[in-house]
């Protein structure tokens, strides 16, 4: 009888350090080996053409990473096989992670579907066609349900059509993006790592109570990191390279805030009332904001 083929582990070097430091690494070590495949397993095959909404994360030519929504019809998502993801989407200039969409470079992808709260992950390499481009496979995951606020969909308009306003682009936290990160229940962020092996960018979602994410009068963003897979994508990320991308949707008004800037870890108790729940903290700079009104040419309206 032959023994089974051990998979590589699929953690790097910063990912490990977190799993290290909270007593997991060992149980993670097994548990990675078993559900991060190379592939799309049929189940999320299955799950992907569904959506109306996917996240994804892009370095520009800069360095700068940007987490960003786009929308379209179900079935813009589709697995050609198990190894490729189609995804049809025309260019969007208006959108700063465009600018890291270009043939061969890195992307994280997330699949949520804020209805049923389920949510699959993965990141590849991007081959461009007329149609807008296939994502190659390096990782692919799922990710449980936690923290995510529950939401139905509705389009406004053909999510083929350009929003009509222009972007709006700072270097600080104006009023407008103050408001949006106070009320904000929901928001995602991509990080990357360049490793030996290449460029891995990974992009995640992070909900709570609206108000749990803090903007100090310093310009800092404490955001904080409640009990989840263990995975410690984005921590493990921002361990090995500070830059990080956030993007803040308001999902009644399809406007999207999006910032670039630098992340850090925080090893000792965040300034201010703890959050219930959180284990730890993290904390972002933003360094370039852009704010998008009408985006997104969908709104989600809470579940009751």
């Amino acid at each position: 009888m032959q023994n089974p083929v051990l998979l590589p582990s699929p953690w790097h070097e910063g990912e490990v350090a977190m799993q290290r430091l909270v007593g997991v690494e060992a149980r993670m070590d097994e548990v990675g080996r078993r559900v991060v495949r190379d592939h799309l397993i049929d189940q999320h095959r299955e799950f992907y053409p569904l959506l109306p909404m996917v996240v994804l994360g892009a370095v520009d030519p800069h360095g700068d990473v940007w987490a960003t929504l786009r929308s379209g019809y179900p079935g813009f998502l589709r697995a050609t096989d198990a190894h490729t993801l189609s995804v049809e989407l025309a260019r969007e200039p208006a959108d700063p992670a465009e600018s890291g969409m270009e043939d061969g470079a890195a992307l994280g992808l997330l699949g949520i579907d804020l209805g049923t709260r389920r949510r699959n992950r993965l990141n590849g390499t991007i081959a461009r066609n007329g149609r807008g481009f296939d994502l190659a496979v390096a990782q692919s995951f799922g990710n449980c349900p936690k923290y995510i606020q529950p939401r139905q969909v509705r389009f406004t308009r053909d999510p083929r059509e350009p929003p009509a306003l222009p972007p709006r682009a700072s270097f600080v936290v104006d009023e407008t993006a103050r408001a949006v990160i106070a009320r904000a229940d929901t928001f995602f962020v991509a990080s990357y790592a360049d490793l030996e092996a290449g460029r891995q960018v990974d992009v995640s979602h992070r909900g709570g109570r609206s108000g749990f994410v803090r903007l100090g009068e310093d310009g800092w963003l404490t955001i904080p990191d409640f009990p989840g897979n263990r995975f410690f994508n984005t921590l493990g990320n921002i361990a090995l390279n500070r830059r990080a991308g956030l993007a803040f949707p308001d999902f009644e008004t399809g406007d999207l805030l999006q910032m670039t800037g630098e992340a850090e870890l925080l090893y000792e108790h965040a300034d201010g009332e703890p959050l219930e729940g959180a284990e730890r903290y993290w904390r972002f700079r933003p360094c370039r904001i852009v704010w998008r009104a009408d985006a997104l040419p969908i709104r989600y309206d809470l579940a009751e």
